[in-house]
């Protein structure tokens, strides 16, 4: 059973790590050498361009922005976007959303993909499967995102066009659920293609290693049927690993889509990073970037959570 102090470490050390990442990332930015693209008009005369510095707080001392933005950000308000003019949450709110569906069925990819065929490869290992399974994941692994990407919309949306290229609609049907799917299918899969490789052999190997556990060689000795030893002590003991790698992936999958985005025209927070980073919307980027480590520090600490209750001997130290 979980304990309150337990869950208290963890949420505070979740609090400590965004506020690491809050105050490195500002610096960063403010520090790196150019300005925001606003002020990069070159017809932009001298007056024009104090006045729009004066009015994005740019000319006070680099401290006192500090101040002001950790003032703002504990009231929620991470200030105003400059490339939308509009706030930083509203705007990221607006792309979370299509994040989290791409995100979400990239990972519903991988743990059907991976998991089964993992275990199948653990409990069969040197098979004619495993190898050729083996060589695959390996292949996967070594495929850049991008070129991956670049192939599949050639393959299947120039050369046979039974797929669209890019974009989340065709125009005229915003909401249609089977127009969705079909604009989903190609960037989930080059999103889930390395994890499901990844975890396809995370998977495989612990499989194999709980195979080899004394407990369950004795549980083979005294005659328990092969499949019951596999669900009852392999499986079980073969799923903590996998869920710590589960638990690593689901942030990349949130924060790590920019290539992905970027390539199928997604409008999600990884295209929209990208749009902030080339455009040094510096509250975007602090923003963008928050949320994608608050994603991280949460999806952690479920995975935290979830240890006790799935090992009996962490649960002890808790």
């Amino acid at each position: 059973m979980l304990t309150p102090g337990y869950v208290a470490r963890r949420v505070l050390h979740a609090l400590v790590v965004l506020a690491v990442v809050g105050v490195v990332t500002f610096f960063i930015v403010r520090l790196a050498p150019g300005g925001p693209s606003l002020l990069a008009d070159p017809a932009l005369r001298d007056a024009e361009r104090a006045a729009i510095e004066a009015r994005l707080g740019l000319n006070d001392p680099l401290p006192l922005q500090f101040l002001k933005f950790v003032g703002s950000a504990v009231r929620g308000d991470l200030g105003q976007s400059f490339l939308f003019g509009t706030p930083t949450l509203q705007v990221i709110a607006s792309r979370l959303g299509n994040t989290l569906i791409l995100a979400g069925a990239s990972l519903l990819l991988t743990l059907l993909v991976a998991v089964p065929l993992g275990t199948l490869c653990g409990l069969r290992p040197h098979s004619w499967l495993d190898r050729l399974i083996s060589v695959i994941s390996v292949v996967v692994l070594a495929v850049p995102v991008f070129w991956l990407g670049l192939m599949l919309i050639i393959a299947l949306a120039v050369l046979r066009p039974v797929l669209p290229a890019g974009g989340m609609y065709t125009t005229g049907r915003e909401g249609d659920v089977g127009d969705l799917l079909r604009h989903l299918l190609l960037p989930a899969v080059v999103l889930a293609s390395a994890s499901i490789a990844e975890l396809l052999r995370y998977t495989r190997s612990s499989v194999r290693s709980a195979a080899r556990l004394d407990h369950v060689r004795t549980a083979r000795a005294k005659g328990l049927p092969q499949r019951a030893v596999n669900r009852r002590h392999v499986l079980k003991n073969a799923l903590i690993p996998v869920v710590t790698v589960i638990g690593l992936q689901l942030p990349r999958l949130v924060g790590g889509a920019a290539v992905t985005e970027t390539i199928f025209a997604w409008p999600g927070m990884g295209r929209l990073s990208v749009e902030a980073a080339l455009g040094r919307d510096y509250p975007l980027i602090l923003g963008v970037t928050l949320v994608v480590a608050l994603a991280v520090v949460l999806f952690n600490l479920l995975v935290d959570l979830l240890y006790p209750l799935i090992d009996p001997r962490i649960r002890t130290e808790v």
